[in-house]
């Protein structure tokens, strides 16, 4: 599932697609610490995100599927 990191330099609006959340997170980390862009959001093709809001979203996926995983062994 593709994702979408966006973020602002000025008025002009970034885009890139990353292959991975976890592509996408580094990404959207780098370009808010390194590169200071404003804004920067990961959507996921249905929902936008801020970096706090998706870590907690694929720490809490991560977490539930731990649990399928243990539930079904």
């Amino acid at each position: 599932m593709p994702f979408f990191v966006e973020g602002y330099i000025d008025d002009h609006k970034l885009t890139v697609i990353a292959e991975t959340a976890k592509k996408a997170f580094a990404e959207a980390i780098d370009w808010h610490v390194a590169k200071q862009l404003a804004g920067v959001s990961i959507s996921d093709g249905i929902r936008s995100y801020s970096i706090a809001e998706f870590s907690s979203a694929m720490a809490l996926m991560e977490i539930a599927s731990t649990i399928e995983a243990l539930l079904a062994g």
